[in-house]
């Protein structure tokens, strides 16, 4: 017998699913203040425990590392996982769209085009053979920036000298458009890549270097709203097929309060999140229109690589402006 049939017989041999524990395992440190993907999965978790489920947080990094994870959530061992993004374009790579520099206007227009170009369907068709769901896209926080250690950015040309860390290939390609440099470094390494000047900064959400703990070298944020930055919730297939009809509702049901939950979070700290960058010793350059439209414009690049296919960027731009 096989692993995934060992896990699917020791499913069956449990309780009702509702009475079974439901193990989410977070991506971040739970903090309600800074964390939209804990937002996101403590209002998910409430959801489902005023259901009848018991829900139990794993903390980040408690039940492995994203491809652990991964396996976990496959094999039935894991009903829940606030996941890197990766971890679903490594089955089916439409999902890349999500990080097209300049495609969403914000956080809500990323979960209408989502949400009506039935992407999340899409991606379930593939995840299928896997025994692994996609639930849904959570915002890890306001839009993206450009996080440096000493040089505050205002233009593309000011990135000329730079290094910046990189998620993938897509995101080196946006920094050589902008006439910068990348490097793939994995996010436990980042602390001291910055330190030591392997890298010079990083793209992501104003909270993340107040949430890490990098405020004492991070010293410059340059609001230039790139990217959603988002993590995928992924569930055990098996898990959830084997609900009741009326378990399941209550999860569909705790993934939309879930949802709206994230986004009244988001409503709320557009303007706070850059506030305690600055309280925590961060400049933040405040770019204004003309400022992010010179990134907009050499972020075409990435549009017209071979990185994804055209079809696909094809696709996305057409899902991003039917939502608009």
């Amino acid at each position: 017998m096989n692993i995934k049939a060992l896990a699917l017989s020791a499913l069956m041999a449990t309780a009702t699913a509702a009475t079974a524990e439901v193990k989410i395992a977070l991506d971040s440190a739970p903090d309600l203040e800074t964390s939209g993907s804990y937002n996101w999965a403590a209002t998910f978790g409430a959801e489902l425990t005023k259901a009848g489920f018991e829900v139990r947080e794993m903390p980040r990094g408690a039940v492995g590392n994203e491809a652990e994870k991964f396996d976990q959530v496959t094999t039935g061992l894991l009903e829940v996982s606030l996941s890197d993004v990766r971890s679903v374009a490594q089955v089916e790579p439409f999902v890349y769209g999500l990080r097209l520099p300049y495609l969403f206007d914000d956080a809500a227009h990323m979960q209408r085009a989502l949400r009506e170009g039935g992407v999340i369907a899409r991606q379930n068709e593939a995840l299928a053979a896997q025994d692994a769901m996609l639930l849904a896209i959570a915002p890890l926080g306001p839009s993206s920036g450009i996080i440096t250690t000493d040089k505050a950015v205002r233009s593309p040309e000011d990135m000329a000298d730079l290094r910046m860390r990189a998620l993938d290939d897509a995101q080196i390609a946006m920094y050589e458009a902008w006439g910068s440099s990348g490097t793939i470094v994995p996010w436990g390494e980042v602390p001291a890549g910055l330190q030591t000047g392997v890298i010079d900064g990083y793209l992501n959400s104003p909270f993340v270097p107040i949430m890490f703990g990098q405020t004492d070298f991070v010293k410059n944020y340059a609001d230039a709203g790139v990217i959603i930055p988002a993590r995928a919730v992924l569930v055990s297939k098996m898990w959830y097929d084997g609900l009741s009809d009326e378990e399941r509702a209550a999860v569909d049901a705790a993934v939309e309060t879930a949802d709206a939950a994230t986004q009244a979070w988001l409503d709320g700290v557009s303007v706070s999140s850059l506030e305690a960058l600055e309280a925590a010793g961060v400049t933040v350059q405040r770019l204004d229109a003309d400022e992010r439209a010179a990134f907009r414009e050499k972020s075409q690049a990435v549009y017209d690589s071979d990185l994804m296919p055209s079809d696909d960027v094809a696709a996305w731009k057409t899902l991003a402006a039917d939502a608009r």
